[in-house]
């Protein structure tokens, strides 16, 4: 056989040189060299057809597979159970535009493969009925709806713009932060730990509604909070409408006060208000005026022993100091991507915008829990009231307005869960974006009329609400899911490459900073946001003009992933205590001994129903079709940008990110 190479080489270092030949193909061996015979040549090419016909039918088994999942989850699908505000007017807007762009695009097909060139034609040489259609479009077009689609883009624009450089200044902020190592510090002497009465007196709310799935563990945390007991009272308010849930949340609670804990139970038989007027009724009470701070913790969220004595110290000292708020950790941040994204965004808003505001305003939105009041703050301000579904953003405006300062402690964190399922994160952002809107149309004038200086009420007004609540939304919607699509068959107001790819992807680089585990996210993560800005601009449109779904409270399900770990956890510190006497969590029937008692029992299995949501799916096919009508243009980045987003908008439409609650 003919070698692959051959070295030879001369050992005096004088007369040193190399030769090298690669391959049989040198001149040194055409004596040795054979002719590829047709047989050989057909083999190749058998081979290559193989490969091919193998990727095909790959490709096609895939494809097959992915139909197959789409068609079964339309089939255990339930339309009927969708909110009704799906088929509201922003669905038969966008069913409307859809149809249009649908007709626009066989118009353009037609000329495309025709080959019109409309700019050599004259109105004489017009022929057949779909050439004149295509000219009057044209010419409707050029005339009406360029210049109108080209200011609102540029109006867009502009808002878009204008909301990236407030994205910039909070990054820059958060970087002087750690840069400088920006802290809150506790002013003054600790409290004394052998006289329990230096310390001052803590309610701790627990406000639930049907929360079969977290209860115990909330219970059990509020419990073991690192604090004189008699110098705390946990209230668990109660507005579950289950009768057996009732008896177990009461059977929890009297556990608990067995063990010498300072615990009650209250339950309301008429639930007005949902939360606020929970909160409400609970600070009515007469026992309520001997304690200076109340502690509010949701019903998924389990904090530390030391969480009071992290918190409450800042109060000391600080006289006009009337929230200390901390931030939040996810046990199920990494179930699936739904709650990846979620991670993402809500790090962003902790490390960032919480932080910034709580540093250099000292005023940022209560997240409604894992804070803790200065009840007289809370007393001053009016006390909770049930005019929004947003009560903590409602209560943390007015106490603002009266002058109370607000502090952040971004190093004291609270485990809590986020949605897993399409259907629970939806419900819970149409609440969080129609409230804020609500809130500013009843807090408009009192703001203006407040005694506090002109720059905090133009933080207020123009960046708090104005810029942060209602321009985000709107130009998100508009600008990537309206116009964009819009411009593909009005080539006159083509957006800029750099707003559609350079800066998302710029600013989405830094909302994933405060996360950078998550930065394999950052193409899902741009094209997610897009997607939920739908819902996004539904609920802020409601909550402008006051319409009936802005009113409606949803209680974010829960899967109780949060009790597993807490189990867990009750397990390993049960197994590393060795005598010391201090109160653990009930190993009981809400405890161990429950899970392993459902880990025996063969409990039937639920076939769970996804949904289809119609604006989703409407928007999914109108990108679909404006990408087909940049791909006949040659467009690169916007043909992939309307493909990808299509693409994304159709997978959430079917439901197919999540978790399927059942």
């Amino acid at each position: 056989m003919v070698p692959n190479s051959v070295v030879v080489t001369i050992e005096k270092p004088s007369n040193f040189s190399l030769l090298k030949v690669n391959g049989s193909d040198s001149s040194l061996f055409r004596d040795k060299q054979k002719a590829a015979s047709p047989k050989q040549f057909s083999w190749v090419l058998l081979l290559k057809a193989h490969r091919f016909l193998t990727g095909l039918s790959w490709l096609a088994m895939a494809f097959r597979a992915m139909f197959a999942s789409i068609k079964k989850r339309i089939a255990l699908s339930d339309v009927s159970e969708e909110e009704p505000k799906s088929r509201g007017r922003l669905y038969r807007f966008i069913k409307a535009f859809l149809l249009i762009s649908i007709l626009a695009l066989v118009l353009e097909v037609v000329a495309h493969f025709k080959k019109w060139n409309l700019q050599m034609i004259q109105p004489w040489e017009v022929q057949g009925l779909v050439q004149w259609s295509y000219v009057a479009w044209l010419s409707f077009r050029v005339d009406y709806i360029a210049p109108f689609v080209i200011l609102l883009s540029k109006f867009c624009i502009v808002l878009f713009l204008i909301q990236s450089l407030d994205r910039l200044v909070l990054c820059f902020g958060c970087f002087w932060i750690k840069y400088k190592k920006l802290k809150p510090k506790i002013e003054g002497e600790t409290y004394d730990t052998e006289d329990s009465s230096s310390f001052p007196k803590v309610l701790v709310q627990i406000p639930m509604c049907n929360e079969r799935e977290v209860y115990a563990q909330s219970i059990a945390a509020a419990c073991e909070l690192d604090w004189p007991m008699d110098r705390l009272l946990i209230q668990v308010l109660d507005d579950s409408d289950d009768g057996n849930l009732q008896l177990l949340i009461k059977n929890e609670v009297s556990s608990w006060h067995e063990k010498g804990i300072n615990i009650v139970y209250r339950h309301r038989l008429i639930r007005t208000g949902y939360k606020a007027g929970n909160l409400k009724l609970a600070m009515a009470c007469d026992y309520v005026k001997d304690y200076e701070y109340v502690a509010i913790l949701d019903a998924d969220f389990q904090p530390n022993p030391d969480f009071l004595k992290l918190t409450i110290p800042h109060f000391k000292g600080n006289p006009e100091l009337g929230l200390v708020q901390a931030r939040w950790s996810f046990v199920n941040k990494d179930e699936n991507l739904l709650t990846r994204l979620q991670n993402i965004n809500l790090c962003f808003h902790f490390e960032v915008e919480q932080q910034v505001n709580g540093v250099f305003l000292n005023f940022f939105g209560f997240n409604g829990t894992a804070g803790v009041w200065r009840i007289k703050a809370l007393e001053e301000s009016g006390g909770w009231l049930e005019r929004t579904t947003v009560e903590d953003m409602d209560i943390a405006v007015r106490a603002h307005l009266n002058g109370w300062k607000f502090m952040f402690l971004n190093d004291v964190k609270v485990l809590c869960e986020l949605p897993e399922s399409y259907e629970a994160y939806k419900k819970q952002q149409h609440r969080w974006h129609s409230g804020p809107m609500q809130l500013f149309r009843m807090c408009f004038p009192a703001i203006i009329t407040s005694k506090i200086s002109m720059w905090k009420k133009a933080n207020l007004i123009f960046l708090f609400f104005l810029l942060r609540k209602l321009i985000l939304p709107f130009y998100s919607f508009t600008l990537f899911c309206i116009i964009l699509p819009l411009t593909m068959f009005i080539p006159e107001a083509e957006v800029p490459i750099w707003v559609i790819c350079y800066v998302p992807i710029f600013m989405s680089l830094l909302n994933i900073l405060p996360a950078p585990k998550s930065f394999p996210f950052l193409v899902p993560y741009l094209l997610f946001e897009n997607t939920m800005s739908v819902t996004k601009f539904n609920a802020m449109v409601s909550g402008l003009f006051q319409l009936g779904s802005s009113y409606e409270w949803v209680v974010t399900k829960k899967t109780g992933r949060s009790s597993e770990s807490d189990l867990l956890a009750f397990a390993e510190r049960e197994s590393k205590s060795s005598g010391e006497e201090k109160i653990l969590r009930r190993h009981s029937e809400s405890g161990l001994e429950l899970l392993s008692k459902l880990k025996e029992q063969n409990v039937p299995s639920v076939k769970k129903r996804n949904k289809l949501y119609r604006k989703e799916l409407a928007l999914a096919f109108l990108l679909l079709t404006a990408s087909v009508r940049s791909l006949l243009s040659a467009h690169g980045v916007h043909f992939y940008f309307l493909l990808f987003q299509g693409l994304s908008f159709l997978v959430v439409g079917l439901d197919l990110i999540g978790e399927q609650l059942s």
